[in-house]
C-alpha cells in the first residue's frame, strides 16, 4: 500500500489545479486518471473552439497564451501537459479507481495499487457519463454519443441530436465532411446557449437545405436504415446511416454514493460545504463540474479551476489543529 497525503481522482483541469494548490501546501498530492491528463478535452472533436479565452483557461498561475483569443483544443492539450511538466506534480495515468472507503484514513483501490491517504479530493468530471435516449435502437451501433469528425461520414445520411454547441458543431463539420444532415432538436426554436459566432452559419445552411433543421421534434424508433420521429405531431421516417445523439452529460452518480457522498435524488447534487467543499465524508472533497449535480451548465473550467485553492485552504486549516 502507497501512502501520500491526498489522493486526487481525475486529472482534469480541475483536478490539476487542486494537485498544484495542495502541493503548494508542501503535501504530496497524487492523481489518478484512468485515460491521461485532461483526457475529456483529448475526445473534444479534433476542431474544437474554446467559448472562453485562454486567459479563463490556465491554471496554476502558468499562463496559457495564444495568438488568437479563444484557443482550440490542440493548444489546450499543450498547455495542460506543460503545466504537469512545469509543477511537477505527480500523475498516475490510465489508472482506475475501483474503491474508496473511510477507515483511519482512505483506502482507496484502483487497477493498479492501492493507496493510503488522509484526505481524497473526487474531480472526476462527467464527459464519461452520457446522457441515454429513451427512444427503441439507441443502443445500436450506429448510435454515438461523441463526435470526433467528419470524415468517416462522407456520402452518409446523418442525424444529429440536440440543439445545443456540440450538435450545431457537429452538424457543422458533418456537412463540411459530405454528410447529408439532418438535425432533431425538441425546443421550438435556436437555443440561446448557441456560439454566437457559429449560429449565423449553421442558420444559413438551414435556409438554404443545405442542413435539414427540425425544431419540435423527438426521436421515436431508430432502425438500421432509417429514422422514425414525431416532427410537430407529425410521424416522419428519414433514411439514415448514423446517429449523433450530442444531448448532453451527467456525473457518475453511483461513484460517489459508493464513497459515501450524500446526493440529492432531484438535483443530482452531491452534499457538500460550499466554502470549503468538503462532503459529508470528513476529509473528501469534490472539485469540478460534479459539484453542480445535473446542472452542467453551471460549473465550468472557468470557476472550477478555483476549487482547488478552495480544498487547499480547508486542508491547511484542518492540518493546522492536528
Amino acid at each position: 500500500m502507497q501512502k501520500t497525503d491526498v489522493l486526487i481522482i481525475g486529472g482534469g483541469p480541475c483536478g490539476l489545479s487542486a494537485a498544484i494548490e495542495i502541493k503548494k501546501m508542501g503535501l504530496h498530492p497524487i492523481v489518478i486518471e484512468k485515460g491521461n491528463i485532461v483526457n475529456a478535452i483529448y475526445q473534444y472533436p479534433t476542431h474544437q473552439t474554446f467559448f472562453s479565452s485562454s486567459e479563463r483557461l490556465s491554471i496554476g498561475g502558468i499562463p496559457f497564451i495564444t495568438e488568437e483569443r479563444k484557443p482550440k483544443r490542440n493548444q489546450a492539450l499543450v498547455y495542460y501537459r506543460e503545466v504537469v511538466k512545469r509543477t511537477g506534480i505527480e500523475v498516475r495515468p490510465f489508472e482506475t479507481v475501483l474503491a474508496v472507503e473511510k477507515k483511519e484514513f482512505f483506502e482507496v483501490s484502483t487497477s493498479k495499487n492501492t493507496y493510503q491517504a488522509k484526505y481524497v479530493i473526487a474531480a472526476t468530471g462527467y464527459y464519461d457519463q452520457p446522457n441515454k435516449l429513451a427512444a427503441e435502437g439507441a443502443d445500436l451501433p450506429k448510435v454515438m454519443h461523441y463526435f470526433k469528425e467528419g470524415h468517416p461520414y462522407f456520402d452518409q445520411d446523418v442525424l444529429v441530436i440536440g440543439g445545443k454547441n456540440s450538435a450545431v458543431d457537429a452538424a457543422l463539420e458533418l456537412h463540411k465532411a459530405g454528410s447529408r444532415v439532418t438535425v432533431s432538436y425538441h425546443g421550438p426554436n435556436y437555443s440561446q446557449s448557441v456560439k454566437p459566432w457559429i449560429l449565423p452559419e449553421f442558420d444559413g445552411l438551414v435556409r438554404n437545405g443545405e442542413i435539414t433543421m427540425l425544431f419540435d421534434s423527438l426521436v421515436d424508433r431508430i432502425l438500421e436504415d432509417s429514422v422514425e420521429l414525431t416532427v410537430n405531431d407529425v410521424k416522419e421516417t428519414i433514411p439514415n446511416d448514423f446517429v449523433f445523439a450530442m444531448i448532453g452529460y451527467h456525473p457518475d452518480h453511483n461513484f460517489l454514493k459508493k464513497m459515501g457522498i450524500v446526493i440529492d435524488p432531484l438535483s443530482g447534487r452531491p452534499e457538500y460545504n460550499e466554502e470549503t467543499l468538503e462532503t459529508n465524508v470528513e476529509g473528501l472533497f469534490i472539485a469540478g463540474v460534479i459539484a453542480a449535480g445535473n446542472n452542467a451548465n453551471e460549473i465550468f473550467i472557468e470557476n472550477g479551476r478555483f476549487h482547488g485553492e478552495q480544498i487547499a485552504r480547508a486542508i491547511a486549516g484542518k492540518e493546522s489543529v492536528y
